[in-house]
This record gives structure tokens, sequence and C-alpha cells, in this order.
């Protein structure tokens, strides 16, 4: 009975709800179930931060409401697994894998978790992630944090890459702890976890999603997004998260205001589609994998889409000068407004706690957070304002927007995350979406980028693949 819930979609539970056939409290307790069996035992995915103790008195209370008044919407009675970066206002803690903030109870709900909750979803538990959010040493793998271990890919546990940073994030949705996961990404932290362990993955627009309430890395890239099993899943989960935030100013730059993405779900989204593909970005992709991306171009064209090879994109940016300086202002920013009772209260705190801590802190040293620490936090220095401009001039007016205008194009296309770079300095969005297995088992994704505000019209092009390829199989769990 178990499997039979946790493997359905959103709008499929939904209906399910309706009918009277489930209730909000047993779907939650089935994915309970899934997580005793499979993150702690098993393959001991190790996927799950914190499990919320109200999740089922939250889940019978909308069974309640749905009796008494009727479904919210969509998302009534859904669980959500929410990464361990963003803020939730209840018995749950928000501590970015960081043991330094093992004991921070967050003040008041993220504004994203804030609309989930008003949309009705069950937020079942907090996510594993690469600490930090992946911006703390050189070498840390993706997955590890010293709060949370080392999180393992279902589809391969100790043999595959899970993916980081949004690396628990991933590993649930694809062992089916939640339908839906939330997942945070400054370069690569959605797009990389979800094409390793065979998800769509959505990353938005900077703006699209409100910034309020998750631990940053960098103003100009950090967003959230959707991470789900499937596309139609993924465009119901963005619909709920896209709204105005008045203390985000970011938001306020969305000129559509789309809140229901589920009418681009459409099976001939490809017909007369132009997909631009620079080859210098498949470089150094080992040769089954190269193969796979070659079948799925292949697949793409049978499905009306044009494959222009051409492209030219740049490759090199100003590595991460511009992340190293704003990680500083936006945690500094975030830790002034914890409660004292936590040891740390900004990023010097942080180094020095580690430094205290060092067996359980520092397995991988913390380079990056002492290269944030030397600068002044200000967003003052030269450097810091020449390699912003750079990133913008290069990503966008002469990357991204020149090649999408030059060659007519309706989306670029990426392996896995080989893309996420240009995106995240651009600011653009992102959907990647299964597209087949190595021999060993090992997933491969697809991933389609466009302009500003665009997913729309990316949702359209992932779900005509999505639906005529269903390459997406469950993890073996043993």
């Amino acid at each position: 009975m178990t499997k039979h819930i946790i493997e359905k979609t959103v709008l499929e539970l939904q209906a399910d709800m309706a009918s009277g056939e489930l209730t909000a409290k047993e779907i939650t307790l089935a994915f309970l179930e899934q997580i005793s069996n499979y993150n702690q035992n098993g393959p001991k995915l190790n996927a799950i931060a914190e499990i919320n103790p109200d999740a089922l008195f939250i889940a019978e209370s909308l069974d309640l409401e749905r009796k008494i008044k009727g479904s919210r919407g969509p998302l009534h009675g859904i669980p959500v697994l929410i990464k361990d970066n963003i803020d939730t206002n209840d018995k749950m803690h928000t501590t970015a894998g960081s043991i330094a903030l093992a004991d921070h109870y967050a003040k008041e709900d993220a504004f994203l978790v804030k609309q989930l909750r008003d949309a009705g979803a069950i937020i079942l538990g907090k996510t594993n992630l690469t600490e930090w959010a992946n911006f703390m040493a050189v070498g840390m793998p993706n997955g590890y944090s010293s709060r949370g271990g080392q999180v393992l890919n279902p589809y391969g546990p100790g043999k595959f890459d899970v993916g980081g940073s949004s690396a628990g994030t991933g590993a649930a949705i694809a062992a089916s702890f939640a339908p839906l996961g939330i997942g945070t990404e400054t370069s690569g932290s959605i797009l990389s976890p979800a094409s390793s362990n065979s998800l769509v993955g959505i990353k938005p627009t900077v703006g699209l999603i409100s910034r309020t309430g998750i631990i940053p890395i960098s103003s100009s890239q950090d967003t959230a997004g959707p991470m789900t099993r499937t596309v139609s899943d993924a465009a119901l989960l963005l619909g709920a998260l896209t709204a105005l935030d008045s203390e985000d100013p970011a938001t306020s730059t969305n000129p559509d205001r789309i809140t229901d993405y589920l009418e681009y779900l459409n099976e001939d989204g490809l017909k007369g589609k132009r997909l631009g593909v620079s080859r210098n970005y498949l470089e150094g992709l080992p040769e089954e994998e190269l193969h796979i991306v070659e079948k799925a171009l292949q697949d793409l064209e049978k499905l009306g889409a044009t494959i222009v090879d051409q492209v030219n994109l740049p490759t090199k940016f100003p590595n991460i000068t511009v992340m190293i300086h704003e990680f500083k202002n936006g945690l500094n920013a975030y830790l002034k407004n914890v409660d004292q009772r936590v040891p740390v209260h900004n990023l010097l705190d942080v180094i020095q706690y580690n430094q205290q801590h060092a067996e359980t802190a520092l397995k991988y040293g913390q380079k990056i957070l002492l290269d944030s620490e030397s600068k002044t936090g200000r967003l003052t220095e030269t450097e810091y304002l020449q390699d912003r401009l750079e990133d913008i001039r290069l990503s966008q007016a002469e990357g991204i927007d020149k090649a999408m205008e030059e060659h007519n194009l309706d989306a670029l296309l990426f392996n896995n995350n080989y893309g996420a770079g240009i995106a995240a300095k651009a600011g653009y969005p992102s959907i990647t979406a299964p597209c087949g297995y190595t021999k060993e088992g090992k997933p491969v994704g697809i991933t389609f980028t466009g302009l500003a505000f665009t997913e729309a019209e990316l949702i359209e092009l992932a779900y005509a693949y999505e639906q005529a390829t269903k390459h997406r199989k469950a993890p073996q769990l043993k």
C-alpha cells in the first residue's frame, strides 16, 4: 500500500483525497514509513535532518478542514521537504548543516514557507545539505556536513555522487520520502542533485521566488526552487512559491506574475522550437554519458525541435570572487538576528567556533569562510565591482542573450548542471529532467536554460520531452 501511495503525483494524490480514497494523514504516514525504512536503515541514505513532530497533527487538521470548508488547492494535505538552510518557525532547527547553528531555531517562517503553509502543504521535515550550501571548504564532498554527516545517492549509495548542495532534498525525493522538495541554488545546487538523482529540478530566475528567510551565499545569485519526480509536480510547486515579497526587492522585477504553470504542460511543446547546444560545454564528458546526451538531442529533433549545434558561449568567469564578497555581507546580516543563546552572530564567530571544535567541524577545513572573512563585507572593493560587472557582461550580453538572439533560440541545452555557472551569473532560469542512465545505473539529465522569467516556456519544453521519453525509473532500494 505504501508504494502505491508514494509514487503518485501530487494531482493523483489530490484526486484520491477528493474522492475519499486517501486522507492527508494516510499519505503522511506512508512517507514516514518510507523514511523509516531507508533513511537510517537499509542503504542509510541520511537525507533527512529532522522530522516535523507536528506533521501528523497538521495532516489531521487539514483533513478536517477539507471536510468542513473544502480544499485550499492542489497542495492541500501534500507533504513537502525543506532544505535545512530555509527558516521554519516550528520545532525544527535551521542550521545550514553547521554544528555552530545546531541550536538555532528561526524566529519566523521564510516567506516561501509561509506560502506553502497558506497553500495547505505539510512541512514534513528538513533535509541534509552540503555544509553552508557548499560554500565552506575546498574538497568537501557533495552532501557532507558536520551536523548531518554524509548524504548518499539512492541510485548508487556510496558509488555515485549525490550532487550538491541540495543533496538531501535530491536523495529524499528520489527515494520517495515526499512528493515535493525545496532546494536552493547559487550555482548548480538544484541542477546538480536533481540530475544526479534522476529528478526534475527548476532553478528559477533570481527574483521569481522570495529569498527572505534563507541563509544566504550570494545576493546576486541565490534562489530557492522545486525538486520533484515529474515536471507537472515541479510546475505546480513553482506556482505556489511565486509571489511578490515586500522585503525582497528582487521579487519586484518579475513582469509576469504567473502562478499557474499547469497550463504550460503541453505534450507538443517541442514542435517548431529552436534549441541551442554549445559543444564546448560537453567537453570532458565521459563517452557513455555523451552518447546518452546525443540520443536526447536526436529525440528532441524527432519531437519537432531544431537543434542548433554551432552556438558559442563563454566558459570562464571571474571564479567565485563575487560570491566570496557577497557571502560575508549576507551571512552577517542573517546571523545578527539569531537568538543570543546561539554561539555565532557573524562570520568571524563561525570561523572561531569551528576552530574551537575542529575535530568535528573542520574535517575539510574552512578555506572559503576564511577567504570571505578577509573581505570588508561592504561590497566596495574594486575587485568585487569589476568582477560583478564582468559576470553580467559575459553571462548576459555576451553570453545567453547574444546566443539566443543570434540563433533565434527558444532555449539552450546542457548536460546535467554543466551550464549552471553561466545561468547563475546571469540570474536566468533552468530546468533539468532525466534523460537516461549509464550501464551502471548512474542518472544523466538534460537541462534547458532560457532568458529571465521564461520558466513557463522551459516547463513546456521539459514536459514534452519527459512525456515522450518517460526516462525516470525509481531507485531499487533494499
